[in-house]
C-alpha cells in the first residue's frame, strides 16, 4: 500500500494551520480531541517541564537517565532543528517516518471533526502546535512507552500539553520572554507556568527569582503536592570545567552524587543537571530513594543537546547556541568565555521579530566585551526574521562599534565572512559563535553538514 502522506506532506499540512507563535490560549478543543481518541495523554505517566530557559536540555538529561533504568521513553520537545519528527522522540531517537505518517493518518479524521466543531462555533481551527501535541500523545500511546517527558510549548496553564497531568512537574528558571502572550512581570509568567502543577503530582523547581518562587510555592500548597526548590532542598555542590564538558557534584533530594561527567558546557547546564536529578528522584522513588550512581553516571555521559553550545567545526572552531532571549544570550557569552580559550570571537547573529533583539545584542556586547572582535548580522529564511539591515542598526545602538558591524542578508555569506575574519592574521585561536534564534542555528547546522 502506498502511503497517502509523507513526513513532508504532513508537515506542509501542519504549516497550513495557525503557526507556533499564534498559539491559542485554550484547552477545551484539546480535551475534546483526546476524549474522541480515548485519552492517549493518560496512557503513560508524564514528567511535564516548563520554564523560560533550559527546558529541552533538562528534558534530554531526564530522558537519557530513564533509559538507563530500562524504561522505554517518549520525549516531546520544541522547536525542531532539521526535521519535525525530532519533536516526538522514542528512546532518544526521532520517531520513525513510517510511524509519524501512520499515526497522523489515523488521527486526522478526528482532528477534522474538532476543526468542524470549532469553525461552527466561530473559533479558529486547531493550530500547528495543538495538532503536533495530539500527534505526540497518540504516538506515545501507540508505541507504547513507559514514561513520557513532555516539554511545554508556551507558558503552562493553557498550553496544549497541559491536557496531561504530570506526576512530576519541573519548572526551569523563569525570566521574561514572550511578554506579549505571558505577561510582562516575572509573577505573571510564573502564574502561567504554575498551571502545570497538578494534584497528585510533585513539584521540582530550579532556583527562581523570589517573586516567581512565591507564586510556585503557593500553587503547590493550593493543590497539596510535595515541592522541592533548587538552592533549598537540593542543588549543585560543585563543578569544574573538564575536557568536553564539566565534572559536577549534585546534592539531590535523596542522595549525594559525586563526580558526574556532564558532556555539556556552561554553569547553566550544571544547574539543569541538578534539576534533572531531583526530577528523577521524585519520579523513580517519590523523592525518598537514592538513584543508582552508576546508572546516573552512564546516563549523563550520553546526554547531547543539539544547537546548545554545540561545536560544529574546528579550525576555526564554529559554535552554535540557540540563545533567543536576553537571559540565554548572557549565559551563552559566559559559557564561551569559560569553556573556550579564544583570542577573539566573531559573532553571527539573527533574531526573530517577536524577540527582544536589542537586549540580546546588549547582553552579548556587555558580557563578551573586547573578545567579540566583530559581529555579522544576518537573517534566517523564516518570514519572522528581523531583516539583517535593521539588526545592524540595533547592534550599533547596543554598543557595538559601527566599524565592527557587518551585515549579510544570506546566512551562507555571513558564515563565509565569519570564517575569513576568524582566520585573519593567521590567528589560530579565533572562534565563531552563531546565535540569536533557533532558525539561524538550524540553518547553520544544515549548511555545515550537521
Amino acid at each position: 500500500m502506498i502511503d497517502e502522506f509523507s513526513v513532508e506532506s504532513v508537515y506542509a499540512e501542519l504549516l497550513g494551520r495557525a503557526p507556533e507563535n499564534k498559539m491559542e490560549p485554550r484547552l477545551a478543543p484539546l480535551f475534546r480531541v483526546m476524549e474522541i481518541l480515548g485519552e492517549p495523554q493518560r496512557a503513560v505517566p508524564v514528567i511535564h517541564i516548563t520554564g523560560t530557559n533550559g527546558k529541552t536540555s533538562t528534558a534530554r538529561m531526564i530522558e537519557t537517565v530513564l533509559r538507563g533504568h530500562d524504561l522505554r521513553t517518549g520525549r516531546f520537545t520544541s522547536p525542531h532543528l532539521s526535521s519535525v519528527t525530532e519533536r516526538i522522540s522514542i528512546d532518544g531517537e526521532p520517531v520513525s517516518d513510517e510511524t509519524f505518517v501512520r499515526i497522523w493518518d489515523e488521527i486526522r479524521p478526528y482532528l477534522n471533526i474538532v476543526d468542524a466543531e470549532l469553525e461552527a462555533a466561530g473559533e479558529p481551527r486547531l493550530t500547528y502546535f495543538e495538532c503536533l501535541t495530539v500527534l505526540g500523545f497518540a504516538v506515545f500511546a501507540d508505541e507504547p512507552v513507559d514514561v513520557a517527558v513532555i516539554e511545554v510549548g508556551l507558558g503552562g496553564i493553557t498550553d496544549a500539553t497541559n491536557v496531561a497531568d504530570g506526576v512530576v512537574s519541573v519548572i526551569t528558571p523563569i525570566s521574561i520572554d514572550h511578554a506579549e502572550l505571558l505577561g510582562d512581570t516575572v509573577e505573571n509568567i510564573a502564574a502561567e507556568k504554575a498551571g502545570i502543577i497538578k494534584a497528585g503530582g510533585y513539584l521540582i523547581s530550579a532556583g527562581q527569582p523570589p517573586e516567581a518562587a512565591q507564586v510556585l510555592l503557593e500553587k503547590a500548597r493550593e493543590v497539596d503536592v510535595p515541592f522541592k526548590f533548587q538552592g533549598v532542598e537540593f542543588g549543585l555542590e560543585s563543578r569544574t570545567v573538564a575536557v568536553g564538558g564539566q565534572m559536577v557534584t549534585i546534592n539531590g533530594i535523596a542522595g549525594r552524587y559525586a563526580d558526574l561527567m556532564l558532556p555539556l558546557h556552561g554553569a547553566h547546564q550544571a544547574q539543569n543537571a541538578a534539576v534533572a536529578v531531583a526530577a528523577l528522584e521524585a519520579f523513580l522513588g517519590g523523592g525518598e530513594r537514592q538513584l543508582d550512581l552508576e546508572v546516573l553516571r552512564e546516563g549523563l555521559l550520553k546526554v547531547t543537546s543539539p544547537g546548545r553550545m554545540e561545536v560544529l567545526r574546528t579550525a576555526p572552531t564554529i559554535l552554535v547556541d540557540a540563545a533567543h532571549n536576553p537571559a540565554g544570550a548572557k549565559v551563552a557569552a559566559e559559557t564561551v568565555k569559560e569553556a573556550f580559550s579564544f583570542s577573539k570571537l566573531i559573532l553571527v547573529v539573527g533574531v526573530l521579530q517577536e524577540k527582544d533583539a536589542v537586549s540580546i545584542l546588549a547582553e552579548l556586547r556587555q558580557e563578551l566585551g573586547d573578545l567579540a572582535a566583530e559581529i555579522c548580522l544576518t537573517q534566517s529564511s523564516s518570514p519572522r526574521a528581523i531583516p539583517a539591515g535593521e539588526l545592524g542598526e540595533m547592534a550599533v545602538a547596543s554598543g557595538f562599534p559601527s566599524e565592527d558591524v557587518h551585515v549579510a542578508e544570506k546566512l551562507d555569506d555571513a558564515l563565509e565572512w565569519a570564517v575569513e575574519r576568524a582566520e585573519a592574521g593567521n590567528d589560530l585561536a579565533g572562534g565563531i559563535l552563531i546565535t540569536g534564534s533557533i532558525t539561524v542555528v538550524a540553518e547553520a547546522r544544515t549548511l555545515l553538514g550537521k
